[in-house]
């Protein structure tokens, strides 16, 4: 395991300074998919059952500020169901503008870092040319100082230029690859979200075309007091 693991140093330096960005880069990309793996879980950005719970709440009328609040904090989607049940007593437009504006914020945090290893995808590989560049100039310059008779000098160059192209494809590979994975995911999910929202505002604007509990009950006694 030792001799493996210092043929694999000997690999890597054999490739030159360019591999010092590659293998930070490695680095970064590798602590972003771990991240995203756990921000984006579908049980912490919109938990099974919470939309079905939040249109009860409606359909029970069972929403005070401190359910409110709580569900802000639940998570994104809670933060959307909330932004809308903030405004709940006003016109279904004036819900969709206060979603909207909320789910700009939302949007932002679950693209978060996602960028940076899109960045990461197309960087890479032009790291690792620029590597092979770098290599095939060494080589040429042994050439030209010693001519063609120290084959050494020669590999030198080429496993220089070699082994940079190849780290520069394993990085960038996993990385765009990862990085198309969450997009198709935040998409997923956000589809998910949007859908919760309309089947709350559908629930709110039912539940305010009815009149309110209280007033039902003096309504039902004055019709039966009528009837006598």
């Amino acid at each position: 395991m030792l001799l493996k693991g210092g043929r694999v140093l000997e690999l890597l330096m054999a490739g030159g300074w360019a591999m010092v960005p590659i293998l930070l880069c490695s680095a970064v990309a590798l602590a972003i998919i771990l991240e995203r793996f756990w921000s984006l879980r579908r049980s912490a950005v919109a938990p099974p059952g919470l939309g079905g719970e939040v249109r009860e709440w409606a359909r029970t009328r069972r929403l005070d500020p401190a359910h409110v609040e709580a569900l802000r904090t639940n998570s994104p989607l809670g933060e959307l169901l909330a932004a809308a049940l903030e405004v709940r007593h006003r016109p279904r437009e004036v819900i969709k503008e206060r979603v909207e504006d909320t789910g700009r914020h939302v949007v932002h945090r679950l693209d978060r870092f996602l960028n940076t290893l899109g960045t990461i995808a197309l960087v890479s590989p032009l790291l690792g040319l620029l590597g092979t560049v770098f290599g095939l100039i060494r080589m040429f310059l042994a050439v030209m100082v010693s001519g063609v008779g120290d084959p050494m000098k020669m590999a030198g160059g080429i496993g220089e230029a070699l082994v940079c192209t190849a780290a520069g494809l394993c990085v960038a590979i996993p990385a765009y690859a990862f990085h198309r994975y969450f997009r198709g995911k935040v998409n997923d999910l956000l589809v998910e979200m949007e859908r919760q929202v309309f089947l709350l505002s559908d629930e709110l604007t039912a539940t305010a075309e009815l009149p309110p509990a209280a007033a039902i009950a003096p309504a039902a006694a004055r019709m039966a007091h009528a009837a006598v």
